[in-house]
C-alpha cells in the first residue's frame, strides 16, 4: 500500500499518543510512504508559533525526510489540487456547523494521494469519509 502522511498524522506521531502509535504502525505496514512537500513547512510553522526550540523542530523535520519520500508539487499535482479543493469545500458543507473551510494545504495533500494512487493517513475532519482516506480518528 502507498501512503501519504499529512501534517495531522506527523504531529500525532511527535505527540506520542495512541493515534501517533497507530500512525507509526500503519507506516510500518506501508510499501511506500510519501509526504507532500508543503507538510514540513506547515509543521515548522506550527511549532514556531507554539514556541518550540529550533533544534526540536529541525529534529522533527529530519524524521519526516528520513522516514518518507517528500513529494514536490509538480504540474499534475497542482492541477489536481484545484479540483480537490473544490470537492473538499463541497464536502465540508456536510460537516458539523462551525467547521472551518479546508485549506489549500489539505487539497495538495489529497491531490498528492490521488496522483500517486495512495491513501491519506489522517484524523483531519476534512478528509473523513473521502475514498482516499485511511482514518485515524
Amino acid at each position: 500500500m502507498k501512503l501519504v502522511v499529512d501534517s495531522y498524522s506527523w504531529i500525532e506521531i511527535f505527540l506520542g499518543g495512541e493515534m501517533g502509535k497507530r500512525s507509526i504502525d500503519t507506516l510500518g505496514e506501508a510499501e511506500i510512504v510519501l509526504t507532500p512537500d508543503i507538510v514540513p513547512s506547515e509543521i515548522a510553522r506550527k511549532y514556531f508559533r507554539e514556541g518550540a526550540k529550533e533544534k526540536v523542530i529541525q529534529s522533527r523535520l529530519r524524521t519526516i525526510y528520513e522516514s518518507s519520500e517528500v513529494v514536490p508539487i509538480d504540474e499534475t499535482i497542482a492541477l489536481e489540487s484545484g479540483k480537490a479543493h473544490a470537492e473538499m469545500v463541497a464536502h465540508a458543507q456536510r460537516l458539523p456547523a462551525g467547521s472551518r473551510e479546508p485549506s489549500l494545504f489539505d487539497a495538495i495533500i489529497l491531490a498528492t494521494a490521488r496522483v500517486n494512487r495512495a491513501k491519506v493517513l489522517t484524523g483531519d475532519v476534512h478528509f473523513r469519509d473521502l475514498p482516499e482516506t485511511l482514518w485515524l480518528g
